[in-house]
């Protein structure tokens, strides 16, 4: 499998350079209650925002504030989709893995 670029959402880095390829993000972020919510999105800044104001999924709109704690860039629609799916079916031990938290 091939990952992109791993961050906490891209705190403390600038903003990649803009390419005529649009990208594709897999993101997870902790809920207000601890909980881990996974999605995909092309801009990680804007669905956390999304997320925060209400506008996001049903899960955390009863979970507020979420902050993002994981983001993978991924090359397109179909990979990003296979690796949402892979981190939502890991375990909540493997997913604090793979954010770095234990």
């Amino acid at each position: 499998m091939t990952e992109g670029r791993k961050d906490a959402c891209g705190e403390g880095e600038s903003e990649p350079e803009a390419s005529a390829a649009e990208s594709y993000w897999v993101y997870v972020v902790e809920c207000a209650d601890g909980t881990l919510y996974t999605g995909y999105t092309t801009d990680v800044e804007r669905r956390v925002q999304e997320h925060n104001s209400g506008q996001g999924a049903k899960y955390t709109r009863s979970r507020r504030p979420v902050s993002c704690v994981h983001t993978e860039e991924l090359p397109d629609k179909s990979a990003a989709l296979r690796r949402e799916a892979a981190v939502k079916r890991m375990t909540r031990a493997a997913k604090l893995r793979l954010i770095g938290r234990r």
